[in-house]
Parts: C-alpha cells; sequence; structure tokens
C-alpha cells in the first residue's frame, strides 16, 4: 500500500510502535516475551506527564503477572462465556450494534487503501487491535493526510470511551493499567492530529476516485 518513500521521523517511528504495542496487548493476552520486555522498560521517572505515569504503571504491572495468569483476564474481558465484560468493537461505540454501516464503511476504506484480511482472522476488521495495526502501518507508509481521515473516520470519535471502558471493566487489573496508557497515548494522538494542516479528500482515503495529489508539505510528512 507504500504510496510514497517517506523519511519516518524519530517521533512517528515512536507513534507506530505504541500503535503495534497497543494491538499486540488487544489481540490477546501478553506473552511471556512480551510481560518480560515491559518489565525491563527505561522509563523516565522524573517525568509525571500522564504518559510517563502510564508506562511506569504498565512496567509495575508486567512484573506482577504471568502470560497464564493473564489468560484468565483476558478471556473475562473480551471475550466471556457468550460475551465479554467489554466489546471493542468500533461499530459497538459508534452505533450500540455489531456489524453495523461503520464496519461496513471501515471494509471498504481498507480494500482501498490495500489491506487484506488473513484467513486465520475470524474477528470483524473494527477490534480495536486491528485499527492499531492499521493506524501502526499507515503512520509508516502513508502520507499525513491518509492518517488523518482514516483516524478521524474510524477511531477518534469513540476511541477515549473505549479506553474508559477497559479500564472500568471488572476484571480488569493488568488490563486497567493497559487502559491507562492508551488513553494517554490517545490524547495525545488527538492532539497529533489537531496540528495537522492537511487537506482531507473528500473521498474515502485511497479511493481510486480520489484524484488529489499530495502537497510539498504532505510529501514532507
Amino acid at each position: 500500500m507504500t504510496e510514497l518513500v517517506r523519511e519516518v521521523s524519530e517521533n512517528d517511528q515512536l507513534r507506530a510502535d505504541i500503535y503495534q504495542l497497543l494491538a499486540a496487548l488487544l489481540r490477546s493476552q501478553p506473552s511471556a516475551e512480551l510481560l518480560q520486555f515491559l518489565s525491563n522498560l527505561e522509563v523516565a521517572s522524573d517525568d509525571d506527564s500522564d504518559m510517563t505515569k502510564a508506562w511506569l504503571a504498565l512496567k509495575l504491572a508486567a512484573g506482577q503477572f504471568t502470560s497464564e495468569q493473564l489468560e484468565e483476564e483476558y478471556f473475562n474481558i473480551f471475550l466471556g462465556v457468550g460475551c465479554g465484560e467489554i466489546l471493542p468493537y468500533g461499530s459497538w461505540f459508534m452505533t450500540g450494534s455489531l456489524m453495523d454501516k461503520p464496519l461496513a464503511l471501515l471494509r471498504q476504506d481498507l480494500m482501498q487503501l490495500g489491506f487484506e484480511r488473513s484467513d486465520e482472522v475470524k474477528e470483524p476488521e473494527d477490534h480495536v487491535a486491528a485499527l492499531c495495526e492499521v493506524m501502526g502501518t499507515l503512520i509508516l507508509e502513508a502520507p499525513g493526510y491518509r492518517q488523518l481521515a482514516f483516524y478521524q473516520r474510524h477511531i477518534g470519535s469513540w476511541i477515549i470511551r473505549f479506553c474508559e471502558h477497559l479500564g472500568r471493566a471488572p476484571s480488569a487489573a493488568f488490563y486497567a493499567t493497559v487502559a491507562e496508557l492508551a488513553k494517554a497515548f490517545f490524547v495525545i494522538e488527538a492532539n497529533e492530529f489537531e496540528q495537522l494542516s492537511l487537506d482531507i479528500p473528500v473521498n474515502c482515503p485511497g479511493s481510486e476516485a480520489e484524484k488529489i495529489e499530495p502537497t510539498t508539505s504532505e510529501l514532507a510528512s
């Protein structure tokens, strides 16, 4: 799906990495290797920002749980017997229903952007982990206006509410710290996108009908 050869800034690489980390944590319980990685993070303790506090909380929690323990926590929160404690789908948060119009629009946009669903994946494409994976890729490979359009259309209107629901889930212990990190990150992301002085195409991102060419600022983004 790469359209332009882009020089990825250190900030964009960090954003993409966080999206991929959130995707891994929200797709399934973390592996032993991921927990070890998180418990060994170097976090600046002299910074009192919400993001730093969230990293410190996640680091501490990662050292207190095993992957086997978190399997049950993840199951209770996201899967459950019949239904989990929260529903991690964009359509649900946008409309109160599953498999609704937002999912159809998302599938159309993903197809136009060149994303293909793996045969092994059973979850709908609007699962929060899948959306984080897409955003991580777009930040590294797509011009700024496509990132902005996708985020505003499929994530920005509901992601903070999702984080708040996750943090309040009855079974959330480790995942309460994941929710804290995600909320702090998405607050920063909202500010990041607000700073983009880019023209958003009228058509959905990746549309063949879209004829608007990137501006000089977009080529540099």
